[in-house]
C-alpha cells in the first residue's frame, strides 16, 4: 500500500525541527524532505536514531541551552520551528524568547491532555485535565503558556496533539516496555502470560508515524493553523484485545491473555497507574475533522494489521534490536502470579 499521502505542490518553507530523531519526528523529516522543504534538525548529536534523508542540515546544540541554540542558528531564519522535546512550561517560556522571530512555532503536545474520563468522541474543544499523569499536566501547562503568549503578544504558535503513534521502532501496547519494545514479542513467543487491563474491550487509537507526518507537515507554514490546537490521529479505533491479537499474529505467536483489573496494575507500579488511569485504560476515539479541514490530504492509509507486521519484521531483522527488559518481565510475572492465584482461590 502506498504510504505518506499525496504529494501536492506547495510553497517551499524553511523548517527547524528541535529533536528530529524520534519515532514521530523522523517520519516528519522524511515527509518534509519529500515535499521539497528545506529542513534543519537541531539536537545534541548523541541520539542513535533512524537515518535521516540526504539533504537535511544538522545543527548541534543542547535545546535547553539558549546561548548554544543562538550560536547554532545564527544567521538563519525559519518559517516554522517544531519543538519535539519540550515538556515543561519553563522550556516553553525559553522558546518563546528564542524563536520570537520564527514564522510559526509548533509545540508537540499530547492527546493525554484531554480530561479523564474522556467523552465518547474527542474533539479539540474537549476540556483538558489529567490529574493522574505528571507528563500530561506539564503538557497542559505548556499549552497554557503558549496560549497566553499568543493572546498577549501575537506569538505565532500552533499546538499539535499526537495520540499513541508508532513506527518501525515501537510496538504500541498498554502494558509493555517503552525502552525495550521487543520485550512483548519475546513474552508472546515463549508463551508467557500477556496482561491486558480490564476486560480488554475499551477502544484505543493507534496511529502510524507516516500518517501522522502528512498532517503535521501540512500544518507547517499554514497561516490558518496559527493560534490553533489540533490533534492528529488515525481513524481506526480498536479494542485492546484486537490490538494484541494483531501483534501476536504479526509475531506468529499464540496469546495467553490474562485480564487484570486496572487498579491491581496501578497498585503494582506507579508508572502503570499514570499511563493507565491517565491514558490507556479509557476508550479514546478522536474526531479528525479539524486536521482534515486544515490539511485536506490528511487521510490515514496504514491499517494497524499492516503497520505492525512491518514493525515486527524490523525487530526480527537484527538481533541487536531484540533487547529484553528483565525488570518489566519480572513485574508482569509477579502481577500475573498473584492474580492467577487469586482466581484459583475464588474458583476453589
Amino acid at each position: 500500500m502506498k504510504r505518506g499521502g499525496a504529494l501536492r505542490t506547495i510553497a517551499r518553507v524553511r523548517l527547524l525541527f528541535i529533536g528530529g530523531t524520534g519515532i514521530i519526528s523522523t517520519a516528519c523529516v522524511h515527509r518534509a524532505m519529500a515535499l521539497g522543504h528545506d529542513v534543519w534538525v537541531l539536537n545534541r548529536g548523541r541520539t542513535r536514531g533512524p537515518d535521516l534523508p540526504d539533504g537535511v542540515s544538522r545543527l548541534v546544540a543542547d535545546a535547553n541551552d539558549p546561548a548554544a541554540v543562538r550560536a547554532a542558528t545564527a544567521g538563519q531564519s525559519f518559517d516554522a520551528v517544531v519543538q519535539w522535546v519540550g515538556f515543561t512550561p519553563d522550556q516553553v517560556a525559553r522558546d518563546i524568547e528564542l524563536y520570537a522571530d520564527a514564522g510559526q512555532y509548533v509545540f508537540i503536545s499530547s492527546a493525554t491532555v484531554y480530561a479523564k474520563p474522556p467523552p465518547r468522541v474527542i474533539t479539540e474543544e474537549t476540556p483538558l485535565g489529567n490529574p493522574y499523569w505528571r507528563y500530561a499536566s506539564d503538557k497542559i501547562a505548556c499549552e497554557d503558556r503558549l496560549r497566553a503568549a499568543h493572546a498577549e503578544r501575537g506569538f505565532p504558535m500552533t499546538i499539535v496533539r499526537p495520540s499513541h503513534t508508532y513506527g518501525l521502532t515501537q510496538i504500541p501496547v498498554c502494558v509493555g516496555s517503552w525502552t525495550r519494545p521487543y520485550t512483548i514479542l519475546e513474552r508472546m513467543r515463549r508463551g508467557a502470560p500477556i496482561v491486558i487491563p480490564g476486560d480488554g474491550t475499551s477502544l484505543w487509537t493507534v496511529t502510524h508515524n507516516s500518517d501522522f507526518a502528512v498532517g503535521l507537515v501540512g500544518l507547517l507554514g499554514h497561516p490558518d493553523a496559527i493560534g490553533e490546537a489540533v490533534h492528529i490521529t488515525s481513524d481506526e479505533a480498536m479494542p485492546w484485545n484486537e490490538i494484541y491479537d494483531h501483534v501476536a499474529a504479526a509475531a506468529g505467536a499464540e496469546l495467553d491473555v490474562l485480564h487484570v483489573p486496572t487498579d491491581a496494575l496501578a497498585a503494582a507500579d506507579p508508572e502503570l497507574r499514570a499511563s493507565l488511569w491517565g491514558d490507556k485504560a479509557h476508550s479514546l476515539v478522536f474526531d479528525n475533522a479539524k486536521i482534515r479541514r486544515l490539511v485536506p490530504e490528511f487521510n490515514p492509509v496504514v491499517p494497524f494489521a499492516e503497520g505492525i507486521r512491518d514493525t515486527v519484521a524490523w525487530f526480527d531483522a537484527d538481533p541487536a534490536r531484540q533487547e529484553v527488559d528483565d525488570d518489566h518481565n519480572a513485574l508482569v510475572d509477579r502481577v500475573a502470579a498473584v492474580y492467577t492465584d487469586a482466581l484459583r482461590r475464588v474458583a476453589a
